[in-house]
């Protein structure tokens, strides 16, 4: 049988991701959700292309499993049938995926300010 993951360990560890999440995104000098979310498809482009060492294609592919669990249909634990616990594995994920990604956008967005090239329209100058 999979595991739950509602242990109460595990749900503080959830909330404290979360936490984290929250204080980082309005941290004052941190980059605004828009501008996270605006970074992603360059961080995946200039990580696919090896031009961007912070984010192997490993940890890359694991978070596209990671989202296309959450999106999926296909469920490890059904939600028609388990409920609530066919919910707490969807949110695991999703908060792991949240916490990533704001680190990784985070860390691409310093990287990109310091040494990446300026861009105009996705084309250096």
């Amino acid at each position: 049988m999979a595991r739950t993951g509602s242990g109460p360990l595990r749900r503080k560890t959830r909330l404290a991701a979360a936490a984290k999440v929250a204080r980082e995104a309005s941290r004052p000098g941190s980059p605004s959700i828009g501008a996270r979310i605006g970074a992603v498809p360059r961080m995946i482009r200039a990580s696919a292309s090896g031009q961007y060492p912070g984010l192997s294609r490993l940890k890359l592919a694991l978070l596209g499993v990671g989202v296309a669990y959450v999106v999926s249909p296909v469920d490890a634990m059904p939600e028609l049938f388990m409920t609530i616990f066919g919910l707490a594995d969807d949110v695991a994920v999703a908060v792991y995926l949240a916490g990533a990604l704001f680190a990784e956008t985070d860390n691409f967005l310093e990287w990109e300010r310091m040494v990446a090239p300026p861009t105009i329209n996705g084309h250096a100058y």
